[in-house]
């Protein structure tokens, strides 16, 4: 696994981006894991039990505080996602990221000042969607599914309307089908 870092520093608020990206590839002697339901019939979503190990990492981010980072992104893409979004421009139907959302802590160490994960607060997924699959679940539009999960329950979001509860911080990223897909080096060709 490859990690770059780079750090920025803007107005008084310290940035830490780490990017890279991780390939895994099936190995022929052993069989294809068992598909994972994680969208049901009613389109309620939950989060992927081993997608830190079956999905690609393809990126992260790191929300400025006043004085270091008080969030820490990491993000997820499902297999074969990321290939296919540097084919096509397009995100396949059916693709799911999957970001995790942590706080973090910043300190003093002997390479300058860092900013690291720390407490897991949740995870957002999206699941891509252009037939409009779910039409009668407020979670489902604009070409995506859209949750949020709580730290303490993968299985059960607290989003009830993407509209409200999601799109808004998406909106700057309407015209990359509402993903933030200059922060991915996993998606660029």
């Amino acid at each position: 696994m490859t990690f770059l870092r780079s750090a920025a520093v803007a107005s008084a608020s310290f940035i830490v981006v780490t990017v890279g990206c991780l390939v895994s590839q099936p190995v022929a002697s052993q069989p294809a894991p068992a598909q994972e339901q994680l969208v049901d019939a009613a389109g309620n979503m939950h989060i992927p039990k081993n997608y830190r190990t079956t999905y690609e990492f393809v990126g992260s981010w790191s929300v400025a505080g006043d004085k270091g980072a008080k969030q820490i992104h990491v993000v997820y893409a499902s297999p074969g996602t990321a290939a296919s979004y540097r084919t096509t421009g397009e995100f396949p139907q059916g693709s799911i990221l999957v970001k995790e959302v942590y706080d973090a802590a910043t300190s003093d160490m002997t390479t300058g000042t860092v900013s690291h994960q720390e407490l897991l607060k949740g995870w957002f997924m999206m699941v891509k969607d252009s037939k409009n699959s779910h039409p009668d679940n407020k979670l489902w539009g604009n070409g995506w599914g859209w949750s949020w999960f709580d730290a303490g329950d993968p299985v059960k979001t607290t989003s009830t309307n993407f509209r409200s509860d999601c799109l808004g911080c998406h909106i700057p990223a309407k015209a990359t089908d509402w993903i933030y897909v200059h922060g991915y080096p996993g998606l660029k060709k």
